[in-house]
């Protein structure tokens, strides 16, 4: 009965923070600016020195624990006849295990979620913008893929290679942003591909922040383009900007301000990508005539990148979109995945600006 307790302390506990942060003003901002470095700095930094991802280790031995535990129970329950004692003895402790996580979940993630976003933090104004205004974003744009695709190092097949140096390249990036924006500067442990990536795949996911390890995690099996941004991405998360609009946003500023062509060159490539894909919506004929702008270069990443996607199309791919969705819903992003796209009205705002 101890563990029950202790967990129904840990979710009331979690469930108070998250309550206070959305109605306590300034509350969000104040832990996200004087608590949470912390923790990424202790926690980040301590789990930074495992080379593997250790939020994928801790699950793997999590599902592990649990499947033994359960069986434990199943012998408790048939041999030794213990039913009753068996069950409440697993149950209490998955009760706990959950609450624990939810306790994490609040601490390293959730709160930040009430926090000021980095465009009201930076006084980036969005507004209404027009068709035009569009385009110019996106041939803007345009220039900047053609002349970064040139640049890059690619492979027999035409399709932009990394060496290597990604991880570190991707702190650097961000860490020469957090110059210019207070709000960014910090420690950053390296981000770290995940050995089974294969399981962002499935989801359709080209990564995933580890609120319980405070780790940058990606898809290391995707086409090799989205990579340097969707490590700026990850890693903005431990700015505390949970916002997936402003991560977007956040990790083309970072890629455009390294100086490796293949961080410029991911970055103005994902960006151009989120904006002819609004502008398409808004303009078709506008968009025809951006479209035919774009190098062949880039083309054969686009057509890896959409084959990629397609190979790993289905049910779990839907179900994983159809979570996330609600789980953005559920911390204040009422446009769910929809909020991915609109990096465009920060693009068009700083570009206009």
């Amino acid at each position: 009965m101890a563990w029950f307790y202790c967990g129904a302390v840990l979710f009331a506990a979690s469930f108070l923070l998250l309550y206070l942060a959305r109605k306590a003003d300034g509350l969000a901002q104040w832990y996200a600016v004087h608590i949470y470095p912390v923790i990424v700095g202790t926690v980040g930094r301590g789990f930074g020195w495992f080379p593997a991802s250790a939020a994928e280790i801790l699950l793997y031995a999590v599902i592990f624990l649990a499947a033994a535990l359960f069986f434990r129970m199943l012998y408790r329950t048939a041999v030794k006849k213990e039913g009753k004692e068996a069950a409440a003895h697993y149950f209490s402790g998955v009760w706990l295990a959950a609450a624990l996580l939810f306790s994490l979940y609040t601490l390293n993630c959730g709160i930040n979620y009430q926090r000021l976003s980095f465009s009201e933090q930076e006084g980036l104004q969005t507004g209404k913008y027009t068709a035009k205004d569009l385009k110019e974003v996106c041939e803007l744009l345009t220039q900047e893929v053609n002349t970064y695709a040139e640049q890059v190092v690619r492979d027999e097949d035409g399709l932009m290679v990394l060496d290597g140096s990604e991880k570190e390249l991707a702190v650097k990036a961000m860490r020469s942003l957090g110059e210019n924006y207070q709000g960014l500067a910090g420690f950053y442990p390296k981000p770290k591909a995940l050995a089974g990536s294969w399981l962002l795949s499935v989801q359709n996911l080209t990564g995933i922040y580890a609120p319980f390890t405070v780790e940058a995690n990606y898809n290391d099996d995707m086409t090799e383009y989205n990579i340097p941004f969707t490590a700026c991405h990850e890693l903005s998360h431990l700015r505390g900007f949970m916002q997936e609009e402003e991560a977007n946003f956040i990790a083309y500023l970072a890629c455009m301000e390294s100086d490796a062509a293949e961080f410029c060159y991911s970055g103005s490539l994902l960006g151009w990508i989120h904006c002819t894909n609004a502008l398409r919506r808004e303009d078709t004929e506008a968009w025809r005539e951006v479209r035919e702008k774009l190098s062949e270069t880039a083309e054969a990443d686009l057509l890896a990148n959409s084959r990629f996607w397609s190979s790993y199309e289905g049910k779990a791919a839907e179900v994983s979109e159809k979570i996330n969705d609600q789980y953005l819903k559920a911390n204040g992003q009422t446009d769910g995945v929809k909020s991915y796209g609109r990096m465009v009205d920060l693009l068009i705002a700083y570009y206009n600006g």
